[in-house]
């Protein structure tokens, strides 16, 4: 591994843990398992596929295929396939350079996206297909399990509609790039209300594509709504505040099988990019609202579901 490799699989584990160090309702959490996975199988997947994202060398369609079949064979189910190819084309471009100018990397990704090709495609599908995910059915125009015939991109844009992973290949990330870091930029009083700000921004833009896929709209739409609200108090309040109530929510979307899944794999998008263009926000006490994070918590089974986490020292990343 390069310098520059091994600074973006920092960012990566950084963004991964934070995914289940955070509880997000109707996600898995160290706090709160669900779906019938718990948080250590989403932290083995970000150890083990880790490598194949930010490995030297490579395409993004071989870095998609290696980090899912990693992902397979440690925990035997679909865990961050979303995750998977949102960060690959987001590593490809950040990769060269070591480090990126926020107002530089839109237009790294858009190079990254204009080269991709059916190989990428091949690769893509082969990994999709593999990991499964729940209620992907088929399709009559570039069906995963059949043979490219166009490149990944061009491939994505015709799911761009249906689907909010797609939709950002098509659009160059700007979800991602403008709204999820606009969200996470201003300040907060700890770590877990930037993050959990920037969950429900992704989650209150359009219905869930996870939900929606595996429940229907009718589902998925009132989480969007509801999403929306939560937003608005949040941005004027603290999770601190509002925890009870969140974990309320948090258990009502399990016992009925929703989890907002996709706003999840934005969220940690969105903090791999926030780790590559300010890493320092990726260290301990490094901003003065943040203070008293630390990624060593990533394994304490006891974080409060929400809220801030425990002050209990420790590294980073």
């Amino acid at each position: 591994m390069s310098p520059a490799s091994d600074a973006l699989l920092a960012a990566w584990r950084w963004a991964c843990r934070l995914d289940v160090l955070v509880a997000k309702p109707g996600n898995v959490s160290l706090a709160s398992p669900g779906h019938g996975m718990l948080a250590g199988d989403f932290l083995s997947s970000a150890d083990v596929a880790g490598e194949a994202i930010c490995a030297p060398g490579g395409t993004v369609g071989t870095r998609i295929e290696a980090a899912v079949a990693a992902t397979r064979q440690a925990v035997g189910c679909n865990t961050n396939l979303g995750i998977v190819l949102l960060c690959a084309p987001l590593a490809q471009a950040w990769l060269p350079y070591g480090a990126v100018a926020p107002t530089a990397l839109p237009a790294a990704v858009e190079r990254v996206l204009a080269g991709l090709d059916r190989g990428d495609a091949r690769a893509a599908y082969r990994a999709i297909a593999m990991a499964a995910p729940g209620g992907l059915g088929r399709v009559a125009a570039e069906d995963v399990r059949d043979e490219p015939a166009i490149d990944l991109r061009r491939a994505m844009a015709l799911a761009a509609e249906r689907d909010t992973v797609a939709r950002q290949y098509r659009d160059g990330f700007r979800e991602i790039l403008d709204e999820g870091l606009a969200e996470l930029a201003p300040a907060a009083p700890t770590l877990g209300d930037a993050v959990l700000r920037v969950f429900m921004r992704h989650l209150a833009r359009r219905p869930d594509s996870h939900i929606v896929r595996k429940l229907g709209a009718g589902i998925a739409q009132p989480v969007t709504e509801q999403a929306r609200d939560w937003l608005l108090r949040l941005r004027a309040g603290t999770v601190a505040e509002y925890g009870e109530a969140l974990s309320a929510w948090d258990k009502s979307l399990k016992a009925r099988g929703i989890n907002p899944g996709t706003s999840a794999d934005m969220t940690v998008a969105t903090l791999f990019c926030a780790a590559l263009l300010w890493p320092d926000s990726t260290r301990l006490g490094a901003d003065h609202s943040w203070h008293g994070f630390c990624m060593a918590s990533a394994r304490d089974e006891r974080q409060p579901a929400f809220g801030r986490p425990d002050p209990v020292g420790g590294e980073s990343g």
